[in-house]
């Protein structure tokens, strides 16, 4: 009987391979077509579904509220963000009712407006107005109420019933239209001119906090936004990036000693051209001493060593509570997603150095949102108002929300704190911003240019990457608007003065003609 099984046993071992890979083979057909049976016919249903989500979603999973800009008079403008029904066939035939979310302004204020993606299996808000207000945005009384808000509304718990209608709404944003857009073409041809890597700006009313403009580039097309090389351009560094501002941060000193009572308008110092500080080498941007001069060329000259003198006279306790109450290391709450509350550390150090090398703006990181608020304080009387995005929420049930933020404190002890400064930063313009060629006849306006050093991977300033930012608010002495720009690693050209005078102007210019803006000259 052995014998006999021989051949046999002599053939499996003569044809191993070929036979290892005939079973192979097999098991493999066998677990594809187990495989198949489970995705074509056993699980078909959910592969489907799965399928019909990445197109755009069923019409009852994504109806969701549509987000609108202001117009000029602050009424509800154009419509920049909504979702439209279409009809798709899928494989069976069937005929499938599907909602895509689109945006008409494209790029425009993308980074302000964020868009809807899938998070897992719900398909949400990502970025911007669609993420912070993503409750009201929703069409789903389940949800929970996720913002501050909830407070507002009267509904502490944050729990939303079937009744309430705070969940579903349609936004207008107190961005407006046409200054956005603005503001988009003049960012877009001063980044082509200068080929700086980012750019953005803020234009804020100093009297409230309402934002009218911000955007950042480079962005992305809201309609297509998945097909960006880089997620990172998704973000909004306007409330998210922090940055040393340089010299835009002189005036607040400035004003922390009028304020206090240190100096006033007619008050001297004596600018030897560099400080030796705690074994640092201070000096102004090109070294040279002015000698005995008026403390307003501290301003208009930009000097270094005239803020090292000024946070001598605050003391360095003093110096940095006043910082602190410009809110600079703290979060101004507006209504967009990830805000920073920036970098301030130097503000608590017993290094004298470090408080003022912060009175100019180095060694101390902020957001621009949050630079745009404390800078505002200059122009209003010294209120730390409270930035905000949305104006209103219209709800389904026909009600309309108003949104109406705290005021902000009160921050000056004097009251001709503000006017005083504001005398200074007029005189900048009208005087030493290239030699007086921007002054108007009929508007006065305040302003300040900054640059800095960037700061690299390895925690040392490069020797010759700078970001430039430039602020002004006017009228200078009831001022509407207040307008704050920057970039980053511009070419051809040092200064901020050089890079950013004439889009400033440009905003100005355009804003005063749009609101109708009265003359105050």
């Amino acid at each position: 009987m052995l014998d006999s099984l021989k051949p046999i046993k002599q053939y499996f071992v003569n044809n191993f391979r070929q036979l290892s890979v005939f079973l192979l083979i097999i098991a493999y057909f066998i677990f594809l077509f187990i495989s198949l049976y489970k995705i074509q016919i056993r699980d078909s249903e959910y592969y489907k579904d799965l399928g019909d989500r990445q197109y755009s979603g069923k019409s009852q999973d994504l109806a969701r509220g549509r987000i609108f800009f202001s117009d000029k008079d602050g009424s509800k403008g154009d419509l920049v963000a909504d979702t439209i029904e279409v009809e798709k066939e899928d494989k069976s035939g069937n005929i499938l009712k599907v909602e895509n979310r689109i945006y008409p302004y494209d790029s425009i204020g993308a980074k302000v407006v964020g868009f809807v993606a899938y998070n897992e299996n719900d398909r949400v808000g990502r970025y911007g107005i669609e993420k912070y207000y993503n409750d009201v945005l929703l069409r789903d009384n389940e949800k929970f109420w996720t913002n501050f808000f909830a407070e507002i509304f009267g509904n502490a718990t944050g729990t939303l019933t079937s009744d309430d209608p705070v969940n579903e709404g349609d936004i207008v944003l107190t961005i407006d239209g046409e200054m956005e857009k603005y503001l988009h073409e003049v960012l877009l041809d001063t980044q082509k001119k200068w080929k700086s890597d980012t750019i953005g700006g803020i234009i804020m009313s100093p009297k409230d906090g309402r934002v009218v403009a911000m955007e950042e580039l480079p962005t992305f097309d809201l309609n297509n936004f998945n097909k960006v090389d880089d997620i990172k351009v998704y973000k909004n560094d306007l409330v998210s990036g922090v940055y040393e501002m340089g010299s835009i941060i002189k005036p607040l000193t400035v004003a922390a000693a009028l304020d206090a009572g240190k100096i006033n308008l007619s008050s001297t110092y004596y600018d030897s051209g560099m400080r030796v500080l705690n074994g640092r080498n201070i000096h102004n941007y090109d070294g040279r001493a002015r000698g005995t001069v008026n403390v307003q060329e501290i301003l208009s000259q930009s000097l270094n060593v005239g803020i090292v003198h000024l946070v001598e006279l605050l003391g360095g306790d003093g110096f940095s509570d006043y910082f602190k109450r410009y809110g600079l290391g703290s979060e101004t709450g507006i209504d967009l997603p990830s805000e920073a509350s920036g970098l301030t550390s130097n503000l608590d150090s017993k290094i004298f150095v470090d408080r003022a090398t912060a009175g100019f703006g180095q060694g101390v990181a902020l957001t621009p949102i949050q630079t745009v608020r404390a800078l505002a304080t200059l122009g209003n009387g010294g209120k730390l108002v409270n930035p905000y995005i949305v104006d209103s929420i219209e709800f389904k049930d026909g009600s309309v929300k108003k949104i109406t933020p705290d005021q902000g404190e009160e921050i000056f002890d004097n009251k001709d704190t503000s006017e005083n400064v504001t005398r200074m930063l007029v005189k900048v313009v009208d005087t030493a911003l290239a030699k007086g060629a921007y002054k108007k006849d009929h508007y006065s306006i305040a302003s300040k240019t900054g640059t800095a050093q960037m700061v690299a991977p390895n925690g040392k300033y490069y020797e010759d990457r700078y970001l430039h930012s430039i602020f002004a608010y006017y009228p200078a002495y009831d001022p509407e608007y207040i307008i704050f720009l920057y970039h980053t690693y511009p070419k051809g050209a040092e200064y901020a003065s050089q890079t950013l005078t004439e889009s400033l102007f440009k905003l100005i210019d355009f804003s005063i003609s749009y609101y109708n803006i009265a003359p105050d000259r």
